[in-house]
Formats: structure tokens, C-alpha cells, sequence
């Protein structure tokens, strides 16, 4: 049924950017040791839910990824202390200022949260084409081919070599 990918897409990118704001505005409205990300990540998940716009897996689904997202700038500001603008390696005025803001405001708490638990250095973390992402570069596993999102975006194969697996351009270079 490729002729539903594009709406389903669609609506999951569009939730995704839901979800996403409502992290956000949880960290701006509660007390700072209240709320974790796994909390906020749940309670957004919930709200797509119950207003019906996605099903039950879908929003696990999209939970992930957000928090797949999330970690890899926290962990990659809290490593480098190097800015978001470095971890997307975009050029932050052409990413709309909405989804930079929600990302720097979401990945700095979530870096705050990792700095309590001093995590060991992460391996990288593979995405694969057909999955939603925020905004960024990444780089293929294959042939090393960089494709960037200026927004959030579903992942297509390299267009390349055809490759489904890619890993954040800036944890490749390691």
C-alpha cells in the first residue's frame, strides 16, 4: 500500500513535532526534579493517544525515536561540549527555529540527566530508512553518503547506494 505511505508519514512526522512540543512545554512547566525525560516522553505519548491521532504502536514507535534523538544530542553536547549546531552540522538558520528550539531545550535537560548518572561513552546509534527523525546529518554505514534534514523527516535509502542504515554524522567521524 505504498499509496498511504506518504499520509501515514505525514501524520507520524507531524506527531512526532506533537509530541516533541509537549516534552517540551512538561520540562518548562515542572518542578526540575519532578519530571525525567522517560516521564515526559510517556505523558506526550499518552496525549497522541487519547486525541486519537496515531495508534497505540505508532506512538511507541515515534517514543523512540524521539528519545533515540534526544539522547544522541544530549550525549553528544555532554561528550564535545560542543553546541546543537555541531551535532545537526546544518547550518541552524535554515532549520526551522520551532523544531531547533524544542530539541536544544528537550536535549540540554536530557544532557543534565546524563551528567547525574555519568554514562560510559555510547556506541553509536544506527537509524534505519522508513524511521522519523529530527533535525540533523546523517551518514550512511555503506558507502558514507551525509543526508541532512533540515526538519523532521522519514528516513529513505541512501540515495546512493540503496543502503537502510545510517548512524548521526558527527558519531560516525569517531
Amino acid at each position: 500500500m505504498t499509496s498511504n505511505k506518504p499520509h501515514s508519514s505525514n501524520r507520524l512526522i507531524e506527531t512526532y513535532n506533537q509530541m516533541m512540543a509537549h516534552i517540551r512545554e512538561a520540562f518548562e512547566n515542572a518542578d526540575t526534579s519532578d519530571l525525567t525525560l522517560q516521564k515526559a516522553v510517556n505523558n506526550a505519548k499518552e496525549e497522541a493517544i487519547h486525541l486519537g491521532a496515531i495508534t497505540i504502536e505508532e506512538a511507541h514507535e515515534i517514543s523512540e525515536y524521539i528519545k533515540r534523538d534526544i539522547n544522541d544530542a544530549a550525549e553528544y553536547m555532554m561528550e564535545s561540549s560542543a553546541e546543537l549546531g555541531d551535532w545537526l552540522m546544518l547550518d541552524i538558520e535554515v532549520i526551522e527555529r520551532q523544531i531547533i528550539d524544542l530539541f536544544l531545550s528537550v536535549a540540554d535537560r536530557t544532557r543534565i540527566e546524563l551528567e547525574q548518572f555519568q554514562n560510559p561513552p555510547h556506541k553509536p546509534t544506527e537509524y534505519h530508512s522508513g524511521e522519523i527523525t529530527g533535525p540533523g546529518t546523517l551518514v550512511c554505514t555503506q558507502c558514507g553518503h551525509n543526508v541532512s534534514f533540515i526538519t523532521t523527516g522519514e528516513i529513505e535509502p541512501c540515495p546512493e547506494c540503496k543502503n537502510t542504515s545510517f548512524q548521526r554524522a558527527q558519531a560516525a567521524k569517531n
